[in-house]
């Protein structure tokens, strides 16, 4: 159980996370802000507090969690939590989206980035794969877990529900995604584009162990990872339904789908920063 002091450190490394990922997309006028200011929290209590995990990485991933981003628009979010965990030196991100960076809009292990085992972007598969990875490892008698997250638009694609359904009939209990539930994608709201009905009734209905959480209050997320992780190991796959804010963090950008994929020009990046205290140090 993470302590309050905790939590506050916590807090302070989501403020730096939030600076980063405004500065990289307002740098190349290009990227994915909302959608990784609302899953900051999230990022950083997994990376920070729940997950074992290596910095000094290994592809296979043996003896530690494994974490999939699935709707790898998002990538800003990831890029910055792990180079501020140690997985490469945070004035990389300064090369975010640029012309022979590491770090493309869309993760890929193509030029070897720590901390990336998928390329992910085309929408619909991380649940898959997260899954594939599980069973791996139970079969190999390995007892670290597997992590995921998905975006609510996401799971209007079909390949989500065809997993849905392999990871409770094979039994794959060492496996926690969570959805980001911010109710917004692309196009509109999620109940506009395609609604997505009662999520909590549907993945309990295919078997799932299903919670829900507050993915913008450090404590509640960090508790809802908490609780998912000792639900683990009881025949069941987990899910956790996050909601959170698209934007979460800086006023202007919150809860409009506006923001999905459009990067901030020089007075919004200013106006952002303000509301953001430099905790690690820019890039």
């Amino acid at each position: 159980m993470a302590s309050q002091a905790n939590i506050q450190e916590l807090e302070k490394i989501a403020s730096q996370v939030r600076r980063d990922i405004l500065r990289m997309v307002h740098e190349v006028q290009s990227g994915h802000p909302g959608g990784s200011l609302g899953c900051t929290d999230y990022f950083v209590a997994l990376y920070f507090h729940i997950l074992k995990h290596k910095p000094q990485f290994n592809m296979n991933g043996e003896g530690e969690d494994l974490f999939f981003l699935s709707n790898g628009h998002i990538s800003p979010v990831w890029y910055s939590t792990l180079a501020r965990s140690g997985y490469f030196e945070p004035k990389e991100l300064s090369t975010f989206r640029k012309i022979d960076s590491r770090l493309q809009g869309h993760p890929t292990p193509e030029e070897a980035l720590p901390g990336i085992r998928i390329a992910s972007g085309s929408l619909g598969q991380g649940l898959s794969v997260s899954i594939g990875a599980a069973q791996t490892k139970k079969l190999n008698g390995d007892n670290s877990m597997v992590y995921t997250l998905m975006g609510d638009g996401e799971l209007q694609e079909g390949q989500i529900w065809e997993a849905a359904m392999y990871a409770p009939h094979h039994k794959i209990d060492n496996l926690i995604a969570t959805v980001d539930f911010n109710g917004q994608q692309i196009d509109g709201s999620t109940e506009q584009v395609m609604s997505l009905r009662d999520l909590r009734a549907k993945w309990q209905a295919f078997g799932w162990e299903v919670i829900e959480s507050n993915g913008n209050d450090m404590s509640e997320i960090v508790k809802a990872l908490e609780h998912a992780k000792s639900l683990t190991g009881k025949g069941k796959p987990v899910i956790n339904i996050m909601k959170t804010e698209m934007g979460a963090g800086v006023d202007f950008m919150m809860g409009s789908h506006k923001w999905h994929g459009v990067a901030p020009n020089d007075e919004q990046l200013t106006e952002a920063l303000s509301q953001l205290e430099e905790t690690l140090g820019d890039y």
